[in-house]
């Protein structure tokens, strides 16, 4: 009976979800301000706020006290290691997914490893995504110049 809990344990662990991560600051802005340019819940007037903050505007006029909320059920992103011209993200938002391919696809990719998503190799491509991704952005905050305002969290790794 021993013998066959010691077995079990390591399938036990390997079966464990990512536990989930969280980032703030340039990271975050980054990835809040890409996600939202595809989703379907963000008002035209906040997606435009995050785009000015993102290029460093950081004098956008927004309401005092409302923060602006990007969330995203999953965001998966590969890059070609055989293909270098090959860059594509898949973001799913409940009952919608969104495709972005080259340049911004690229934008995207390298701004989840850098939030934490590790990169993992298959057959001439590598994959890094996140799910669960919730962002908060609190532009005034942000405009102070001082490093806050962007907090995200996220599960690593694809869904």
């Amino acid at each position: 009976m021993k013998r066959a809990w010691l077995l079990a344990v390591p399938l036990l662990l390997a079966s464990q979800a990512a536990p989930a991560a969280t980032t703030s600051g340039s990271g975050a802005l980054a990835v809040a301000s890409l996600v939202a340019d595809q989703s379907p819940t963000i008002r035209p007037r906040d997606r435009t706020v995050l785009r000015r903050l993102f290029g460093g505007r950081a004098e956008a006029t927004f309401p005092i006290g409302r923060k602006i909320e990007v969330r995203a059920d999953s965001v998966v992103c590969q890059a070609g290691n055989v293909d270098i011209t090959q860059h594509d993200c898949t973001l799913t938002f409940a009952d919608r997914t969104v495709s972005e391919q080259g340049r911004r696809a690229h934008e995207l990719y390298a701004t989840l490893i850098e939030l934490g998503a590790r990169p993992e190799g298959a057959a001439g491509s590598l994959h890094a995504g996140v799910s669960a991704l919730a962002c908060t952005v609190d532009p005034h905050v942000v405009g102070q110049r001082a490093g806050g305002g962007a907090e995200c969290s996220f599960t690593p790794g694809a869904p």
